[in-house]
């Protein structure tokens, strides 16, 4: 079956379960391209809700090929700091990175972004890893019975990213002024995963810049945070060997740079 006839076939199904976006799917030409923002879009609006076998395997094979076409980077061969040999510095997009874990800055709902094809890091991760990471967030938020605290930390499973596993936690959005509570929450963002990561005996994890985009935390301290708690948290008897800041856009990159010894 040629991707086409895969896109079509999964975009199918989606319109099955939610018929009120036919409609809307029906403005989308039959090309590759819009076929493909189609299925994200629908993936992005679906609620948790059972998962059908036959859409799972269509949809893996589909995530696992664009996974390759992407191209894996390799946690391990990550070039380390000049300040600590457990801290590397990558810029790029963080689902083609092959580490234990990676962090997605998540909403108190943990259960991805709703917003189709929004640029946020939490809906790159969700669609790159599969309507199954939807479902396995929902299974814990529905046990947990509230909504996740800022500076908290859950794991699940990766699915479909090259990462095994994806560590979830809120970060602090500010309003205005960043208050000593932002900072202490951002901190605390960073330890969790990190504790977390450990307590599961992981020996690798990538965190994205958490707050710095939706949630307004400026670049610069948040960076300072990320890198002092880090710093901090690695001076202990840990498994993790390696923690990899990665940053997407230059701003972050640069900022990064000056703190990590330039490297």
């Amino acid at each position: 079956m040629d991707r086409l006839t895969i896109l079509h076939r999964l975009n199918d199904m989606l319109l099955e379960e939610m018929p009120e976006y036919r409609e809307q799917a029906a403005q989308f030409s039959a090309e590759d391209a819009a076929q493909r923002r189609l299925l994200r879009s629908l993936m992005n609006v679906r609620p948790p809700m059972p998962l059908d076998r036959a859409f799972l395997k269509a949809q893996d094979a589909l995530l696992s090929q664009e996974r390759e076409s992407k191209g894996v980077v390799e946690a391990d061969g990550l070039p380390v700091t000049a300040v600590n040999p457990k801290i590397a510095l990558w810029q790029g997009d963080i689902t083609r990175l092959r580490a234990d874990a990676i962090v997605d800055a998540d909403n108190s709902s943990l259960l991805g972004c709703f917003h189709p094809c929004h640029g946020c890091i939490d809906n790159a991760i969700h669609s790159a890893a599969g309507l199954q990471l939807r479902d396995e967030c929902s299974a814990i938020m529905t046990a947990q019975g509230h909504a996740e605290p800022a500076g908290q930390a859950k794991l699940t499973r990766g699915y479909n990213l090259p990462a095994a596993y994806v560590l979830h936690t809120v970060g602090p959005i500010v309003q205005g002024r960043v208050t000593r509570r932002d900072r202490e929450e951002l901190a605390s963002c960073y330890r969790s995963c990190l504790e977390l990561a450990a307590e599961q005996g992981l020996t690798s994890v990538a965190f994205c810049c958490i707050s710095t985009g939706e949630f307004h935390f400026p670049n610069q301290p948040a960076a300072e945070i990320a890198v002092k708690t880090v710093t901090e948290f690695l001076r202990q008897p840990t498994s993790i060997q390696k923690v990899i800041f990665n940053v997407f856009k230059d701003l972050d990159a640069e900022i990064y740079r000056e703190l990590l010894g330039g490297s």
